[in-house]
């Protein structure tokens, strides 16, 4: 059967859902939809408006040469949005700013909210109130919003680029922090002023500012046709582990970064968006408070408590209820080790509907706020995000798993789930899947997916392939645009996705088996379960490989030095030597937590480099500030130490990404990425000569 996953380009022009929305009614949601652009180096993304209920058709809301996304509903209806499209009202600027738009509910044209400097980076709505909190920045030494665009168009017109920290850390995951700070601002969306007499009162600039130096230096007032936003937390302090507005749009309860040393805590604060005053709701040492959420009466909190973990453990994430004010504050669910996520009130706010890893899964969970047992409300083989309650009492979410890519449904409270009409049909793939599970070396279940390919039988087994997942607290369970294995299964490939200890969604103990000693069960898991799957006869267990990346990537680095049963091994932005790693990585101070010097020495795989028997491909970006290119120049200077002949040559490879990330996202990229894997494992495992992609120059 032949499917798009047969061809790169086919793969890459499917369109992504990658959001939801819902209206305050219930009765539509609004989809965030990315498409490969014409050039396909970049996604576009787009606004697309379906019917919760019926048979209506797909709307398509928005149409930009800059795209759309982070979709809200205010209480009235109308959709929010973030775009860098062009504003007929601004400075024309050639590479403008994304900014908040508003798309009236009654139909019309959007309409910039904002013209911030900065521009905005995410929207908080409140239920019946016309008063939302935008995240946007601002400058230390900024007095005002005009303040603040000056300053920055003065670094912009002297091309300075320095940044001056006071505080650590200087980066995070693929981009450098500062000199600029993270700030939310209130701002009451009743100011918005589309009236002539407005307009033709805004006051003319020439771009004089009163001296020679800062003739270009625009000193233009904020416009008074928009609401003027009103900050209400700045610094770095407003880096933040979650938000909520209250109904009435009069109380911010906020989780904000609070250093602790190198490190950081969360702590949970109140604010009145009124007079910006600040109550301290909950804050503790060695302790985060993440994730608020605000119940429907605004007399309720809940949010998600964790101790920071030591090397002697992992810490539980609890749930826990307050009242606003942070009264009262209670523990729920007691007892149930899963670590939940995407926190709502049911609409009767008697419970709380999250969703948390299991088994695999990713189900939507009831929780009732007065102590009573966790309800599973969906028993399938998806995981479930952005998962929203109807005033009905039915949820609307997208729904995934590695046979479906995100796509919107309607679920019943017995976990009947309806699709939505769409404007992206899911694609037939060409995998079949099914549940694997073995025994550990210490007795426990480790369990996985396997994804065969059409045609493998005894008479023709598949050539076999480990793919680690990352993280390492994650699990297999949702579909990847970016690591898919489907693509493998389309080129005759059994793919194995197992979760092996450290992985999330198999309780607090099955982490803790992997906790401090990354080389030892998490490895060991891996080898039963591939030990399991390859004794299959529809198998092939003399021609194997293993990959993954980030931790699935040390994981590689770490079969390579303790086994010789795989014929190739990939690693891709991989943890070589640790004690290197733990002090350049962007967050330094998470590693000290976890590790004792002596377990950070023990596992890493590093020490055991003279020991390689399989040739590797090595792939990293340059832009990686999570796991530093440094982690895979070590490596590979040292596998050419050990391993390269006398007239350079070497039986590993290194793939070398100037200006991509953790992740690799450009299209373009991702695609030549692919072509250099297969190609690899097409020649270790099934000893085809290597085809050097042709963009490889």
């Amino acid at each position: 059967m032949a499917t798009a996953f047969d061809s790169l380009d086919d793969y890459y022009a499917l369109p992504r859902i990658e959001g939801l929305a819902l209206s305050p009614d219930g009765t539509r949601a609004v989809l965030t939809v990315a498409t490969l652009n014409k050039d396909k180096t970049a996604y576009e993304r787009s606004l697309w408006q379906v019917p919760v209920e019926g048979e209506g058709m797909p709307v398509r809301l928005t149409r930009s040469a800059k795209g759309e996304s982070g979709a809200a509903f205010t209480a009235d209806g109308d959709v929010l949005f973030i775009s860098a499209r062009p504003d007929s009202e601004g400075d024309g600027e050639d590479d403008p700013q994304a900014q908040l738009w508003l798309l009236p509910a009654g139909g019309g044209e959007a309409r910039p909210v904002t013209r911030l400097a900065a521009g905005v980076s995410d929207v908080v709505t409140a239920e019946a109130s016309d008063r939302i909190v935008i995240g946007s920045s601002l400058l230390p030494a900024s007095e005002s919003i005009e303040d603040d665009a000056r300053r920055r168009a003065d670094r912009k017109k002297k091309k300075i680029s320095a940044i001056l920290h006071e505080s650590y850390p200087v980066r995070h995951w693929d981009h450098d922090l500062g000199p600029a700070a993270p700030a939310f601002h209130a701002l009451d969306l009743g100011g918005l002023a589309d009236t002539i007499e407005v307009l033709a009162a805004e006051p003319a600039t020439d771009g004089d500012s009163g001296s020679e130096e800062d003739a270009e230096i625009d000193t233009t007032p904020y416009p008074a046709s928009l609401p003027r936003p009103r900050a209400l937390v700045r610094g770095r302090q407003a880096d933040a582990a979650g938000s909520a507005l209250s109904p009435d749009g009069r109380t911010f309860v906020v989780s904000l970064q609070t250093p602790q040393g190198r490190d950081a805590r969360y702590r949970l604060v109140a604010i009145d968006t009124d007079s910006g005053a600040v109550t301290e709701l909950f804050d503790e040492r060695d302790t985060y408070f993440e994730a608020p959420a605000i119940s429907h009466d605004g007399a309720t909190i809940a949010y998600v408590k964790s101790a920071m973990a030591t090397p002697s453990g992992p810490a539980d994430q609890e749930l826990w209820v307050a009242g606003i004010d942070g009264s009262n504050p209670r523990r729920l669910a007691e007892g149930w080790d899963r670590w939940p996520t995407g926190i709502h009130f049911d609409q009767d706010d008697t419970a709380l509907i999250v969703t948390a890893d299991q088994d695999g899964r990713g189900p939507i969970f009831r929780v009732p706020v007065d102590g009573g047992a966790v309800e599973q409300l969906t028993d399938d083989d998806f995981t479930y995000t952005d998962v929203d309650v109807r005033p009905s009492g039915e949820l609307v979410a997208l729904r995934t798993n590695w046979m479906t890519p995100p796509h919107a449904v309607r679920i019943a409270r017995d976990g009947t789930a309806t699709l939505l009409t769409t404007p992206v049909a899911l694609p037939e793939v060409p995998a079949a899947m099914t549940e694997v599970e073995a025994a550990a070396a210490d007795g426990a279940r480790v369990r996985g997916w396997l994804l065969l390919p059409e045609g493998a039988s005894a008479e023709t087994p598949a050539p076999f392939l480990l793919w680690i997942h990352g993280g390492p607290l994650s699990s297999w369970n949702a579909w990847s645009w970016r690591w898919n294995p489907q693509l493998a299964v389309a080129r005759g490939y059994a793919v194995l996705l197992p979760d092996p200890a450290l992985s999330t969604g198999y309780g607090l103990e099955f982490i803790a088996r992997g906790w401090n000693a990354w080389g030892a069960a998490p490895y060991t898991d891996l080898l039963s379960i591939t030990d399991a799957v390859v004794s299959r006869p529809d198998i092939d267990q003399t021609r194997t490989a293993a990959m993954g990346g980030s931790f699935g990537g040390y994981m590689a680095n770490w079969v390579a030095g303790h086994t010789d049963r795989f014929r190739g091994i990939v690693t891709h932005a991989s943890l070589w030597a640790l004690d290197q790693f733990s002090g350049t990585t962007d967050h330094a101070g998470y590693w000290k937590q976890i590790f004792t010097p002596e377990a950070m020495l023990e596992n890493s795989p590093h020490r055991f480099v003279e020991d390689f028997v399989t040739p590797m491909l090595v792939i990293h970006g340059d832009r990686d500030y999570r796991v530093p290119i440094g982690e895979s120049l070590r490596l590979w200077a040292e596998l050419n130490e050990h391993y390269a002949a006398d007239d350079g040559s070497s039986p590993h490879r290194f793939l070398y990404y100037p200006d991509e990330n953790h992740w690799v996202l450009a299209p373009q990229h991702a695609k030549l990425w692919y072509e250099t894997v297969f190609a690899f494992l097409d020649e270790r495992v099934r000893g085809a000569e290597f085809a050097r992609p042709g963009l490889l120059g």
